[in-house]
């Protein structure tokens, strides 16, 4: 929106508006804006959620020999929820002000923002209701996730071709449009996902929603990882939207990606300004409607800038936490033992003594350090 009017009020080379034209300018407004809003509505909303009661619920034993997260977090009780409203308000304001509204990539990561808010605020309102930690059934919440896949995937493979185009190479044919697979340090190692694109993304996007939902169980966890995969992707959408450098690297070209830079500079804002009340001992909880936002967004951005093979390493300590879950369901299930001493894999650290200021702050290094590995696979080609 201020892109469009620096663009209406620019008169001649001297102007100052002409600034605001540049992502890079408007990606540190969005950051800025977003961070400050956080930390000024915080308070307030934080009041609010206990005024309405709407306070974390924490699970109980469950099955045999289960360990209680209650009587672990028995200190985090009457904690409220749903505090990812905050990130959600602060995230659609600046993106609105600092993004081209004209790209459809702007539109596609918004849906996804938005749909799997809100379909985080409908599981966070009935636990809130229920007075318990049942919210929509697990069959309910995939539902909704492959339903909001479903029209993501639609869209973009409708406005793909238009706007995505990779070329590995001087004498390679390049090809258009989203339904193709890249695999980090190869440039011409590519799958051709054809009609099985639409099935592929709704994976993805309901593979990280979720494996964000299981890392968020210590306070600023998730939050914290993900401003790293957040950076790293800023960056590589940066790159992805300009030709020239798109060229060089070896790399889809997506037109409009630039754009994701501000929304992701933006949801980076938003985690810093949420941790500023989040963090140890957190004074409000993002909830599903935090955690499966920051996915569904996570998500939708590796698609739109064809990096969805590098989301496994970039955000790697949500494929962990996911992956310990699957590892300790199936061998309890199988043989009635656990692997872990409790899953997610942080609770697995928490049950071994590790403080759980030492364990977020352990998580927030490796997250840290494997976006910057992220970022090597782009002259590894």
């Amino acid at each position: 929106m201020i892109q469009l009017l620096a663009e209406i009020l620019v008169v001649g080379d001297a102007s100052t508006m002409r600034v605001l034209n540049y992502i890079t300018v408007r990606a540190g407004l969005a950051l800025a804006l977003a961070f400050v809003l956080a930390v000024l509505l915080g308070p307030r909303l934080i009041a609010y959620l206990q005024k309405l009661q709407a306070i974390q619920a924490i699970r109980n034993d469950i099955g045999a020999d289960a360990i209680s997260l209650q009587e672990m977090h028995k200190k985090k009780i009457g904690v409220p929820t749903m505090g990812g409203l905050l990130m959600l308000v602060t995230i659609l304001i600046s993106t609105l002000l600092f993004t081209d509204l004209k790209s459809p990539v702007v539109w596609l990561a918004m849906l996804c923002t938005v749909g799997f808010c809100g379909l985080g605020f409908l599981d966070d309102y009935l636990k809130v209701v229920k007075k318990n930690s049942d919210g929509l059934s697990p069959w309910a919440k995939i539902t909704g996730q492959v339903f909001l896949g479903g029209i993501f995937a639609a869209v973009y493979s409708y406005v793909g071709p238009a706007i995505v185009s990779y070329n590995s190479g001087a004498d390679a044919a390049g090809i258009t449009g989203p339904q193709f697979l890249l695999f980090p340090f190869f440039k011409d190692l590519l799958l051709n996902l054809g009609i099985f694109y639409m099935p592929f993304a709704i994976l993805v996007l309901t593979a990280t929603s979720n494996a964000v939902n299981l890392t968020d169980g210590l306070d600023g966890l998730a939050a914290g990882v993900t401003i790293s995969a957040a950076l790293c992707f800023a960056i590589m959408a940066y790159l992805i939207g300009r030709a020239d450098s798109s060229s060089y690297l070896i790399i889809p070209h997506v037109r409009g990606a630039g754009e994701l830079t501000v929304i992701l500079a933006a949801l980076t804002g938003a985690c810093l300004g949420f941790l500023w009340f989040n963090a140890h001992p957190a004074q409000m909880f993002m909830g599903d409607t935090g955690s499966m936002m920051l996915g569904g967004l996570l998500g939708s951005v590796a698609l739109l800038i064809k990096q969805e093979a590098l989301l496994l390493i970039v955000g790697g300590v949500f494929v962990m936490e996911a992956l310990s879950v699957m590892i300790q369901v199936t061998s309890y299930k199988l043989r009635k033992k656990r692997v872990f001493r409790m899953a997610p894999l942080h609770h697995h650290f928490e049950r071994g003594g590790l403080p759980e200021s030492k364990i977020i702050a352990r998580f927030w290094i490796v997250s840290a350090l494997l976006a910057m590995a992220g970022l090597m696979t782009l002259k590894l080609r």
